[in-house]
């Protein structure tokens, strides 16, 4: 089953057509969150492995 280009093409211009595009609001609030979550990860997980850190030396009593 060979497929013509030119019907490929055509087909993929008709989905693309079909897409819904975010706005440029809409991405730039995306990003937003996106980079706020990352710095909540990051400081979550920071604090996370401090804590730990403390605990084992604690109970290694390594100083």
């Amino acid at each position: 089953m060979a497929i013509n280009p030119v019907e490929f093409v055509r087909e993929v211009r008709a989905e693309v057509a079909k897409v819904t595009w975010p706005t440029r609001r809409e991405t730039m609030i995306t990003t937003s969150m996106v980079f706020i979550f990352v710095v909540i990860a990051a400081l979550f997980f920071l604090v996370a492995d401090k804590l730990i850190g403390f605990v084992v030396k604690l109970l290694l009593g390594v100083s």
